[in-house]
């Protein structure tokens, strides 16, 4: 079974070459981190004090050994006690210092990726349909976890750890140099080959443990599809299939990991003996340094830390390139969606506009159109549709004949390729898609509910309801008697899309919201077509009230619930073959309304 790929969910982001534009794209975001600058650059102020601390304590280690050897190399001439006294106060000092600079950069990196996650989900909620159709919900999720994360983690560790890395690096090369300059050329002479080492094995690593998380994240994925999927699974009895396809993807990540580890093993073995060996042959030497009194034992003691500083310094820079890579592929994508063309709808509550206020009357006026992505399949052709103050319109013909899609541009989902659409003889883009979409209404033949209460979906229509409204568009769709039935009444959880409920109680509560909602333009989307008869007539019955004095576009599998409609449109290949009432389309010879009709009749 072919399975889509969705790598880019996994935690193991993909890295990017550096670059200017990508150091430009990563330092951009850094706009975020402004209003918080002064604790921002505080911090680093102390994580540069903290690289100074940090490496004094070997020169004074360095003095006390030289002290205690009664040599007159020691860099600081004051008693040990002295200097003892010393290092505890720069070590409480570091303690202090290291709290508030890990506050601080918490506080700053808290703070604007919570602003970054605002501004992503304000315009994530603003794109437009096309945008949605084609990217995965699992992979936006990413972007506002996954990536911002990686972003926070850019702010609050990868820039504070670069700095204190390269400060500690500068001042020990200079240390080691004023220790010991024969000793620093030798280690600097070796490290060429640890360089090497580090490199050629370094990538091998990396390639096969990029290989075994995509792998394991296609395990991942076949988890994801079979319990997203369990109903299918196992309604066709293939529990056996999905336990395979599973244990054949952990199988290969395995063989993977096993080939990744034999590989970071003989990395490890060899950059351990590479820096042993350096270390052994540099003690070597600095034997005959010692016993040609040119080096004492404080500055070897100094010398050895220095250059455990170096060593650790020199590792972290390639998992911080690594880290600095995995930004700014995060921050690519996260400015793809910053970036991104977004609907024009505003974010924050918006009253209704009295000069926007629809009639609602209806025009569509040979519109043409295809899907962004489906380009070369004409979906609708030259479609010309009239709906009076009132009126119900029904739509109806076969699977594929752009049906649902007429809902689609009415609520200005996609803009028509060609032709006008029309609400009080006004174009559709002349009135502010806000004002346009709260005067309709939308009830589809799979309704989605939000995993909260029935009250929560229900006033969702308007948030601003009273409870007693909420209460009478419940009677009015007919759900108000199943919802007193609960133990919790309005307040009982739905469950995730409404699974505790079933297909007609769902119908009557997203009826019911559109009823609070109190359109003038109402699209009923097949909202019938999956329900038994007795559930049927319950929610034709609540739909016959919302469709009162309201202009109603009706998409019909059942044609007996459209007889009494004003006007019925019948599509055929995206175009429209017939309009009439229920009457005249029925008296039109070899008609595909009046074939359908007969064909539903006889079954």
């Amino acid at each position: 079974m072919a399975r889509p790929n969705n790598r880019n969910i996994t935690q193991d982001l993909p890295k990017v070459s550096l670059s200017k534009e990508g150091l430009r794209e990563a330092l951009s975001l850094f706009r975020y981190v402004k209003p918080y600058r002064a604790e921002f650059f505080t911090a680093l102020a102390l994580t540069t004090v903290l690289s100074g601390i940090t490496t004094s304590f070997p020169l004074l280690f360095k003095s006390m050994i030289d002290k205690a050897h009664d040599t007159d190399d020691a860099t600081f001439h004051i008693p040990a006690s002295w200097l003892m006294a010393i290092m505890l106060g720069l070590l409480l000092l570091q303690v202090v210092i290291s709290f508030f600079r890990a506050y601080l950069f918490t506080k700053v990196g808290e703070r604007s990726i919570a602003d970054i996650r605002q501004d992503i989900y304000k315009r994530m909620i603003r794109m437009p349909m096309e945008f949605f159709t084609q990217r995965r919900v699992g992979e936006l999720s990413s972007r506002i976890s996954v990536d911002v994360a990686q972003i926070q983690d850019t702010i609050t560790s990868v820039v504070p750890q670069t700095i204190r890395v390269v400060m500690t690096f500068l001042i020990c090369i200079c240390l080691i140099l004023f220790i010991s300059a024969k000793l620093t050329l030798l280690m600097l002479c070796m490290i060429p080959f640890t360089a090497a080492i580090a490199f050629i094995f370094g990538r091998r690593v990396k390639k096969l443990s990029r290989e075994a998380q995509d792998q394991l994240a296609d395990s991942g994925i076949v988890v994801q599809e079979s319990l997203q999927g369990i109903t299918n699974v196992k309604a066709f009895s293939n529990e056996w299939y999905e336990v395979k396809r599973y244990t054949a993807s952990i199988s290969n990540s395995v063989k993977l990991a096993l080939k990744s580890g034999v590989q970071q093993a003989l990395f490890n073995s060899l950059l351990i003996f590479s820096i042993f060996g350096t270390l052994i042959f540099l003690i070597w030497y600095s034997t005959h340094l010692m016993q040609q009194g040119l080096l004492s034992y404080g500055a070897l003691t100094a010398f050895i830390i220095y250059t455990a500083f170096l060593g650790s310094t020199l590792a972290s820079f390639a998992d911080l390139y690594n880290q600095l890579q995995k930004s700014i592929g995060a921050t690519q994508r996260v400015r793809e969606l910053l970036m991104d063309k977004i609907e024009d709808v505003n974010v924050d509550s918006e009253a209704a506009d009295e000069r926007y206020k629809l009639k609602g009357k209806v025009s569509l006026q040979n519109i043409s159109f295809s899907y962004p992505g489906r380009k070369d399949v004409m979906v609708l052709k030259n479609v010309s549709i009239d709906a009076g103050k009132g009126q119900q319109i029904a739509i109806v013909g076969p699977s594929g004949a752009g049906k649902s899609t007429i809902t689609s541009l009415l609520l200005r989902f996609y803009e028509p390729d060609s032709g006008s659409l029309l609400f009080d003889d006004r174009e559709a883009h002349s009135i502010p898609m806000a004002q346009l979409r709260m005067q309709m209404a939308l009830v589809p033949q799979d309704v989605h509910l939000f995993g909260g209460t029935i009250y929560e979906n229900i006033i969702y229509g308007k948030p601003d309801a009273t409870e007693e409204e909420v209460m009478e568009a419940a009677k009015k769709a007919n759900a108000h008697d199943f919802i007193s039935k609960f133990p919790e009444g309005y307040k009982t959880v739905v469950g995730e899309r409404g699974i505790k409920l079933s297909g007609g109680q769902r119908q009557r509560v997203a009826i019911a919201r559109a009823i609070l909602k109190d359109p003038v333009i109402l699209i009923l989307d097949e909202a019938t077509s999956s329900l038994d008869s007795e559930s049927e007539a319950l929610v034709q019955e609540a739909m016959n009230y919302l469709m009162k004095g309201r202009t109603s576009f009706v998409i019909a599998h059942r044609l007996s619930t459209i007889r009494n409609a004003d006007k019925i449109i019948v599509l055929e290949d995206g175009m429209v073959t017939e309009s009439g009432t229920h009457q005249e389309l029925l008296r039109i010879e070899e008609g595909l309304y009046r074939n359908m009709s007969r064909m539903q009749l006889t079954e």
